[in-house]
């Protein structure tokens, strides 16, 4: 049903709203910033442009290679695509939490923005309207080196990215570190805490969406 759908956008659109301020907190937070941010902060200060606009420009590069390698993109991948950087401009231009003092206040606020940016996670992967350009490309990286475990080509790409970043210029710190780890265990924690299972999700692509458009009366992202 197109209404049913609707709804599951908007949730899609609150989910990663809701990510793009647990992504302003850590990077207000002073102390580094995961890799794929300090890419696009050391990207930003030297081309002179926003957050938001390299963040859009990034992940359209990835959406175009993820579709080239055969990855299925849906409504969700494209809202992920252009709603999380120009979001995280606005709270910027808002500025609603100052940036922080001090390690630990830093730390603190770090802390904060992963948890917000996993319960975001939640509410945008229920939806069922697809992964991230993101995540996607590591899927797609993942399929074509079968015989690395995921974690290691997720390591290696996360390496890459953040060397860029670092030469680039992007706030690398001990923030990029916890980054790392601390988004999985974030992760780990939320969905736990509200029982939601990512692999049973069922995403549906624009392709299946475009060949079915009235079949569903419940939720993509259920079973």
């Amino acid at each position: 049903m197109l209404r049913f759908l609707w709804l599951r956008i908007l949730k899609a659109a609150g989910g990663l709203v809701l990510f793009a301020f647990g992504v302003y907190l850590t990077i207000q937070a002073s102390i580094g910033v995961s890799p794929w941010d300090a890419l696009t902060l050391g990207i930003a200060g030297r081309a002179g442009l926003s957050y938001g606009n390299v963040s859009v420009a990034i992940a359209l590069a990835v959406l175009a290679a993820d579709a080239l390698l055969g990855e299925p993109i849906g409504l969700g991948t494209i809202l992920d695509a252009v709603l999380v950087g120009k979001s995280v401009d606005l709270f910027t231009w808002l500025a609603p939490v100052p940036e922080a003092a001090g390690f630990w206040p830093g730390l603190l606020l770090l802390a904060l923005g992963l948890l917000l940016m996993a319960a975001g996670q939640w509410i945008y992967m229920s939806a069922g309207l697809c992964c991230g350009p993101r995540d996607s490309l590591l899927v797609a990286l993942g399929r074509r080196l079968p015989r690395l475990p995921i974690g290691l080509v997720a390591n290696a790409l996360q390496a890459l990215v953040c060397a860029a970043g670092w030469l680039l210029g992007g706030p690398v710190g001990l923030g990029t570190l916890l980054s790392v780890f601390g988004i999985g265990a974030a992760m780990q924690l939320v969905f736990a805490l509200v029982r939601f299972e990512p692999r049973q999700v069922r995403h549906e692509s624009l392709k299946d969406l475009w060949a079915a458009p009235g079949r569903r009366s419940r939720p993509a992202g259920t079973r």
